[in-house]
């Protein structure tokens, strides 16, 4: 918090030194070590931690692929395989790499569906909250490009449509389009680019890291309870309480992702990224990976193209409007009992939209009976997910909004401190 005070105090020579010309020490410190965090924080805090294992996994990882990759489209397939079988441990650094940015996109879901829940992008984290969009939008932008190294059916086929996209747009979109692939198709130059771009944006990632962190330290800590920090004893040291907490969240998340890894390490990547680019044979089936399920699910919703590509990129660019869409005045959805009702209905509705992305368009959920060629006929997947996607638009532009003047809050503690010792009477009968 910016009202917290460093207590550090520099001991040995080289310290003193140091602190008077980098207080490098003195930021680990105060940052890690004293920092003041709400007592009352929940496992969900932990997936802050997590995230930054994950990104930091996928750096170094990267980068040591980057070694033996080929970033040419007549390369590029033989030397994963090379790495696959030819490199020492290159096998485990592949799938660590591409298990991690499931683990990734996994951990930072979580983040954001506790933000939404407890109210982490109201004031005064407006700007806390948009910095972690941003990196949201940059973890998109770098899976999809490294998506498409491996220049496999799925890759080739995966930037064809997405880029494809771009050209949608009216008047500049042909030339962006162009631009963006290099030429008039998804070819080398595309290659090359995307390979450069997936190397570039983990250290900008990194970047927008430093600087939601910092934004962190400036307004502190959300809590469970929405409530600010109003004294010292709402609070206890970063270290060893919150460390020896996140620890062991790290732990048992390394754990799932190591079963992943070791186990079923390509439970989460589609089968035909393992036949190479074939620019004359396209997929039965193209889909995206698992995380970008529900937004190809709203594009597809939409008939028209243009109209598809602004509902998708509307579905994003309305997580960073969040700050201004919800009129409550109370943060967490603990003591708002309608507004949690509509919460859990739009997580199931985000998990449907996934589960329509992975489905044919014209596949039947709910027979309602047969055609004169024995087809089942009924309600299809292009029906869910536009029922699914109304929703997931209106939550955002309309109930979050109207709730949060309607709704009654129950009463919300004074204090961190009120809280826990409430939870705790209540616990101990």
């Amino acid at each position: 918090m910016s009202e917290h005070t460093s207590n550090y105090v520099p001991k040995s020579g080289i310290e003193k030194w140091l602190d008077s010309r980098l207080p490098i020490v003195r930021l680990a410190y105060d940052s890690f070590v004293d920092y003041p965090t709400p007592k009352n924080l929940n496992y969900w805090w932990t997936f802050g931690g997590i995230l930054s294992v994950c990104l930091v996994i996928q750096i170094v990882t990267g980068v040591i692929m980057a070694m033996h990759y080929t970033a040419n489209s007549a390369l590029a397939f033989d030397s994963v395989e090379r790495i696959m079988r030819d490199v020492p441990y290159g096998d485990i650094l592949r799938y660590v790499h591409a298990n991690g940015a499931s683990m990734f996109f996994f951990a930072v879901y979580i983040h954001m569906f506790r933000g939404l829940y407890y109210g982490s992008y109201k004031a005064p984290r407006e700007v806390l909250w948009l910095l972690g969009c941003i990196i949201y939008f940059l973890m998109i932008a770098t899976a999809f490009m490294g998506y498409v190294l491996p220049w496999g059916q799925m890759s080739y086929y995966g930037a064809v449509v997405i880029t494809n996209l771009i050209g949608a747009i009216p008047v500049v979109g042909p030339s962006i389009l162009t631009w963006l692939q290099g030429g008039f198709a998804v070819d080398n130059p595309t290659l090359t680019r995307f390979f450069s771009l997936h190397y570039l944006l983990p250290f900008v990632i990194a970047g927008v890291v430093v600087l939601h962190i910092w934004a962190l330290h400036v307004v502190g800590q959300n809590n469970p309870t929405g409530v600010e920090i109003k004294s010292k004893e709402d609070t206890l040291p970063f270290t060893p309480y919150a460390t020896v907490k996140d620890g062991f969240g790290i732990v048992i998340f390394l754990i799932l992702f190591a079963v992943f890894v070791f186990f079923a390490p390509e439970a989460l990547g589609h089968t035909d990224n393992y036949i190479q680019a074939n620019p004359l044979q396209t997929p039965a089936h193209i889909v995206p990976e698992w995380y970008m399920l529900p937004f190809y699910a709203i594009l597809r919703a939409v008939p028209d193209k243009l109209a598809g590509v602004i509902a998708m990129f509307s579905s994003i660019g309305l997580i960073f409007a969040l700050p201004w869409l919800d009129t409550s005045k109370v943060k967490s959805m603990r003591y708002r009992p309608v507004m949690r009702w509509f919460f859990f209905l739009f997580v199931v509705t985000c998990i449907g939209l996934g589960w329509c992305g992975a489905q044919e368009p014209a596949d039947v959920v709910f027979r309602m009976g047969t055609d004169n060629l024995g087809q089942a006929t009924g309600i299809s997947v292009t029906v869910v997910s536009r029922l699914l996607a109304a929703y997931y638009f209106l939550f955002f532009i309309f109930i979050m909004p109207w709730i949060g003047l309607k709704e009654e809050p129950l009463p919300v503690p004074a204090s961190i401190s009120e809280a826990v010792l409430a939870a705790h009477a209540k616990k101990k009968g």
